[in-house]
C-alpha cells in the first residue's frame, strides 16, 4: 500500500511539475503550478467517485440491460455469485476487436464491460473465464487503482498536449522555459506510462490466478487470452484513449516489438503458460 501511495504521489507531482513548466512560458509559474495542484486534487476526487463513468465514457462503453444481453448477464451473475460479490453492472463496447475490462471504486459500484467482438469469438466457457478475470480485479479492488491512475494519466496527456505547443508562445526572454515545457510535455506521459506499468503488470497475473480459481477453468481463460492476443497483434486498433490500456484484459495497443517493452501488461504467452501450469496442478 505504501508503494502504491508513493506512485500516486509521483503521478500528482508530474502533473504539477508540468503545470509549473507551462506556467514559466506564460510568466506565472507559481500560479499555474498551484492551479495544476488544485486540479490534480480535483482529478483525484473525481476519479475516486466517478472513475467508472469516466472510463466508460473514454472507452465508448454503454450500460446494457438483462433484456438486451440475457446470456452475458447470466454469466456475470453466475461468476459474481461464485466469487461472493454483488453482481456488477454490464456494459458493451461497439467494436469488432475482442477485449474486456472492469471499472468502479468498489464491488457495489462496479461495471464489467466487454466488446461485441469478444462475444462473437469466445464460447461460453471462455467468456466465463474472461468474466472471472474481471471479477477477480473487482474483488481485489484493482479497478479503483487502475481507474484512478488512468484518469490522472489522461489528465497528464492533455496537459502535455498544451505543453508541446507552448514552445510557439514563448518570446525571447522565456525561450528556455518554452524548451523546458516542451521537453517535460514529452517526458511526463512517458513517466506516467512507466508508473502504470509498475502498478498493472503484477495485478494481471494475480487476476488470472484468482479468476481461474473462481471459475475453475484455467484452460478456458488461457484459450480466451490466446484469441484476444491474436487480434491485438493483427494491428486492428480500437478507438479509445491510450491511458485506459491498463484496464483491459489484454493491452489493445500492440503490434510492434518496441511497444512491447512498455506494455502495461505482462506478455500474454507468459500468462497462458502460468494458466496451463495451474490447470495441470488442478488436474493432478
Amino acid at each position: 500500500m505504501i508503494r502504491l501511495t508513493l506512485m500516486m504521489v509521483f503521478l500528482t507531482l508530474i502533473f504539477v511539475a508540468l503545470g509549473y513548466a507551462i506556467g514559466l512560458v506564460f510568466g506565472a509559474p507559481e500560479t499555474i503550478a498551484l492551479f495544476a495542484l488544485i486540479l490534480a486534487a480535483i482529478f483525484n476526487l473525481i476519479s475516486y467517485f466517478y472513475s467508472d463513468k469516466i472510463v466508460l465514457l473514454m472507452s465508448h462503453a454503454k450500460i446494457v440491460s438483462e433484456r438486451e444481453y440475457p446470456d452475458l448477464h447470466n454469466i456475470v451473475s453466475k461468476v459474481a455469485m461464485m466469487a461472493g460479490l454483488p453482481k456488477p453492472k454490464v456494459a458493451i463496447i461497439d467494436t469488432k476487436v475482442p477485449n474486456a475490462f472492469a471499472t468502479g471504486r468498489n464491488p457495489k459500484n462496479s461495471v464489467v464491460a466487454v466488446t461485441k467482438g469478444l462475444l462473437e469469438i469466445l464460447n461460453e466457457s471462455e467468456l466465463e473465464g474472461v468474466i472471472s478475470h474481471e471479477i477477480a480485479h473487482i474483488k481485489h479492488r484493482d479497478i479503483l487503482i487502475s481507474s484512478v491512475v488512468a484518469t490522472i494519466a489522461g489528465a497528464i496527456s492533455y496537459l502535455a498536449f498544451i505543453g508541446r505547443y507552448s514552445i510557439f508562445f514563448g518570446d525571447e526572454r522565456n525561450r528556455n522555459a518554452s524548451l523546458i515545457a516542451f521537453l517535460l510535455s514529452i517526458l511526463a506521459p512517458f513517466a506516467a506510462l512507466l508508473i502504470q506499468m509498475a502498478i498493472s503488470r503484477g495485478r494481471e497475473y494475480e487476476a488470472d490466478r484468482e479468476g481461474a480459481m473462481i471459475c475453475k477453468k484455467p484452460l478456458s481463460l488461457a484459450s480466451a487470452l490466446e484469441k484476444i492476443e491474436r487480434y491485438a497483434r493483427s494491428g486492428i486498433m480500437m478507438n479509445i484513449n491510450p491511458s485506459t490500456s491498463p484496464l483491459w484484459i489484454v493491452n489493445p495497443f500492440r503490434g510492434y516489438t518496441l511497444l512491447e517493452l512498455f506494455s502495461t501488461h505482462p506478455p500474454t504467452w507468459k500468462r497462458i503458460e502460468k494458466l496451463k501450469a495451474m490447470a495441470m496442478g488442478i488436474i493432478q
